[in-house]
């Protein structure tokens, strides 16, 4: 049965992929077992430079890629950096790793972020909005980055599990129907990753189903670049280049951001620009990309599911080399949005139709 599910897990990756953003979402991955743990090592995650969400996510997912949300090979994470900022209250956040989960479980997979109020105002509405779309499943939480993990742990005193740790847990509760619904942006490396972790666990419970990521049809592009756009709207005023910051991976999976330049474009949205901080289109890119067009103003804001260090650092810090100081430096008037995917309401609904599907897969 493990082989089974495996076969399965890895089927509803390769459609997905073919599909791309396609005209419609790859299956959720499903299986029936006997309720017997068989859990191996998670793979290791591609950690996200200064432990950001990588996109998956390019997470790697997650945090956001992670990702994710995916291609972040740089593992001197925050961990080993002497913070200097305030990222936030962690006791507001509910890191979801309570037991008495009961049988019915949705299991929110993260890349993650350590930056405390963007964790909770977009992994953590994440959860709660799937909490309460399917008041018959406990949702809980866990992060693929074990940087993140560490150095919230380390600093705030407060443990988040890793997938594996998640998966034991529930299967040490007693969960037989388990829903896994990834916050990774893109179907890329670390969702592989993570399907893969999760097909091990396949003679753990009975039914098991993993949701597709956010960015998986072509609905899904369309509806991320409006709900991302309504919320810049106001900044519309003919003077202004709304510009996105993506993660960015070397895989595959990075053709997502050019094809939501192009789904911008073909929505009208002519003065909106997506560029990425480890790959293209890049900095530079986007520079090129709106000089000469007459902008004064520029607004910048991440293309990730929460608004950590790429975020906080790489687009709206101080370094000569940020996002801002080169938009400033080129002689545009330039605000930060430090607002993550997350928090976005309609981004959320995404999340929900995923994880409604992957739940429909296994009735």
């Amino acid at each position: 049965m493990k082989k089974a599910i495996s076969t399965l897990l890895s089927l509803g990756l390769v459609a997905s992929l073919l599909i791309g953003c396609g005209n419609a979402a790859a299956p959720a991955a499903e299986a029936s077992a006997p309720a017997e743990a068989a859990p191996a090592e998670e793979a290791a995650p591609a950690e996200e430079a200064k432990a950001e969400e990588a996109p998956a996510e390019e997470a790697a997912p997650a945090e956001e890629a992670a990702p994710a949300e995916e291609a972040a090979p740089a593992e001197e994470a925050e961990a080993d950096d002497e913070e200097n900022y305030e990222t936030g209250d962690a006791t507001l956040d509910n890191i979801r790793n309570q037991d008495e989960i009961g049988e019915n479980e949705i299991l929110v997979v993260s890349f993650g972020t350590s930056f405390n109020d963007s964790r909770r105002l977009t992994i953590g509405a994440i959860e709660q909005a799937l909490e309460d779309a399917f008041p018959d499943y406990s949702v809980r939480r866990a992060f693929t980055s074990g940087i993140i993990i560490d150095h919230i742990e380390k600093r705030d005193g407060i443990k988040i599990d890793n997938v594996d740790e998640a998966l034991k847990r529930a299967v040490d509760n007693g969960v037989k129907t388990l829903i896994v619904q990834p916050t990774h942006l893109m179907n890329g490396i670390e969702y592989k990753e993570l399907t893969d972790t999760i097909a091990n666990y396949s003679d753990a419970f009975e039914k098991i189903a993993i949701g597709e990521p956010l960015l998986t049809s072509d609905d899904d592009f369309k509806r991320v670049a409006e709900a991302v756009y309504e919320a810049n709207k106001a900044s519309d005023d003919g003077e202004t280049a709304i510009c996105f910051m993506g993660h960015g991976t070397e895989a595959d999976s990075n053709k997502v951001y050019a094809q939501m330049q192009e789904v911008m474009t073909s929505l009208g949205h002519d003065n909106v620009y997506i560029g990425t901080v480890e790959a293209t289109p890049s900095l530079e890119d986007v520079l090129a990309a709106i000089k000469d067009k007459g902008y004064k103003k520029a607004i910048l804001q991440p293309l990730m599911v929460v608004a950590g260090d790429h975020a906080n650092n790489d687009m709206a810090g101080d370094e000569e080399d940020s996002w801002k100081s080169q938009f400033t430096a080129a002689g545009y008037e330039t605000t930060c949005n430090l607002q993550g995917l997350g928090e976005n309401e309609k981004v959320r609904e995404i999340y929900v139709e995923h994880t409604q599907a992957a739940i429909d897969s296994i009735k």
